[in-house]
């Protein structure tokens, strides 16, 4: 080989795994991305089936269930429009109370219960992510009832 080809040939494989590099990383990317879906969109069957997704809103007051002697925890998450019950097995945030935002990582089970297997409780009295805060704010009408009572049928606010 003259020494053009072979510098032709060292910058083609070059590029080619700058390509390839490029390509796996752009699939880490893609397998690692987290959705966040909305509870309404959730209640509907409307959120990916294959992987782990987050869903945030308000916990509903008294739908807080403990297992005595166990880390293992039942709620409600509501965007005041419906609900979703979530189950979870590890210590809660400091933070987690009813009435309360709370995002909650995980998948949904085949029994319809969000299996979450990470709980992120608001930080300070001021603050709601910001996925949170645009799920219930095209809920708005009723948020305290919901709170209070859960959301008794799915879709049912004039938004």
């Amino acid at each position: 080989m003259k020494p053009r080809q072979q510098r032709m040939l060292a910058v083609g494989l070059a590029a080619l795994g700058i390509a390839i590099a490029a390509g796996l990383t752009l699939r880490a990317f893609q397998d690692n991305m987290m959705f966040f879906v909305e509870v309404s969109d959730v209640a509907a069957g409307k959120y990916p089936k294959e992987r782990n997704f987050r869903i945030g809103g308000l916990v509903v007051g008294g739908s807080v269930q403990r297992e005595e002697g166990s880390i293992d925890i039942r709620f409600e998450v509501t965007d005041t429009a419906c609900t979703v019950p979530v189950s979870y097995s590890g210590v809660l945030p400091d933070l987690f109370r009813e009435g309360q935002g709370v995002v909650a990582h995980g998948r949904m089970g085949e029994d319809n219960v969000f299996a979450a297997d990470k709980i992120m409780a608001k930080h300070d009295e001021d603050y709601m992510a910001p996925e949170v805060a645009d799920s219930l704010s095209k809920h708005q009408q009723d948020i305290q009832q919901a709170v209070v009572k859960g959301a008794s049928e799915c879709g049912t606010s004039d938004s």
